[in-house]
């Protein structure tokens, strides 16, 4: 009787310590990719107004095309090969006139960890006419994060993209140069991802083996997968492009070189890759113009880049 009595509270002993690990464990990985952690609530979008709306119906614009005293947009839907080696792309030609400038925003208008909204759902909220999906710094707990002029994050970390109050673009070494230098030439918004993917006109690499993070999960993204990248032909000349995939017969997705190798024929100078896959997302007008997902189901990110109305 006392042996079984000591084996079970051995037993016991053991299950409540197994349990307790495991329970550990599952919190850490939760507090880590799915417990919000708020580290700034940003006020509202003054640009989310009636002025806003009102913008927008003194603009001209239909399905594929958006011009106002701000901008000038087209998007094209490009699809080529079949069957297994089908692509399918959307390419938004962006003019930005009077001082107008790229914006960003924050899923939930909140910046930290794991806060993440739909892509539509942030541009609506801002009056976006057209936004993608940015580089979903919320996954990560490092990179240099400017939005709209105020420094957010200061980790470098990769090279990285700065968007400049000019008009003009380019991808940098985190790790050279400061944030107080950044916000000194005029930087406007960065963004932490990449590989840069054209810089002076120029292919960066063969782009043969090529990781973002050391994250849980993370894995080589340089294979055929959807894509959002953004370039630059002039100064305030952008390119937004999002690729689809992971659907049979439709999209297959962009390698990273077939990705680089798009910009360069559409003319552009400076590239830059932002976050792809799932997040990849195009939204104009009200709706989301590509297939998410290869299921148009889009996932929630931590933030956008938009055109305002």
């Amino acid at each position: 009787m006392n042996k079984m009595s000591q084996r079970l509270r051995i037993t016991l002993a053991v299950t409540a310590v197994l349990v307790l690990v495991i329970g550990a464990v599952l919190y850490k990985l939760a507090d880590r990719y799915l417990i919000e952690h708020v580290e700034v609530v940003l006020p509202d979008d003054p640009a989310a107004s009636d002025e806003g709306q009102s913008s927008i119906s003194n603009a001209q614009f239909d399905d594929w095309h958006y011009s106002s005293d701000q901008s000038e947009i087209a998007i094209q839907k490009v699809q080529t090969g079949t069957g297994k080696d089908a692509i399918t792309y959307f390419v938004a030609d962006v003019k930005l006139k009077n001082g107008a400038t790229l914006q960003s925003a924050f899923a939930k208008n909140q910046f930290g960890r794991n806060i993440i909204d739909k892509t539509s759902t942030i541009a609506a909220a801002h009056n976006a006419v057209l936004a993608i999906n940015g580089d979903y710094y919320g996954f990560r707990s490092d990179g240099v994060i400017i939005r709209n002029g105020v420094l957010y994050r200061d980790e470098p970390a990769r090279t990285g993209l700065a968007l400049f109050q000019n008009g003009t673009m380019k991808s940098y070494d985190e790790q050279s140069i400061s944030s107080s230098e950044l916000l000194a030439q005029g930087v406007t918004n960065t963004f932490s991802f990449g590989p840069a993917l054209l810089i002076d006109g120029q292919i960066t690499s063969s782009f043969e083996h090529v990781e973002i993070d050391t994250n849980f999960g993370n894995r080589s993204i340089q294979n055929s997968n959807p894509r959002t990248g953004i370039g630059i032909i002039e100064p305030n000349h952008y390119v937004f492009v999002v690729v689809d995939g992971r659907a049979n017969n439709y999209s297959r997705g962009m390698t990273l070189a077939e990705f680089a190798d798009l910009f360069q024929q559409l003319g552009c100078t400076e590239a830059y890759n932002l976050d792809g896959g799932g997040s990849s997302t195009m939204y104009f007008m009200g709706r989301v113009v590509n297939n998410p997902q290869g299921r148009d189901r889009e996932r929630g990110v931590s933030d956008i880049v938009y055109v305002g109305a």
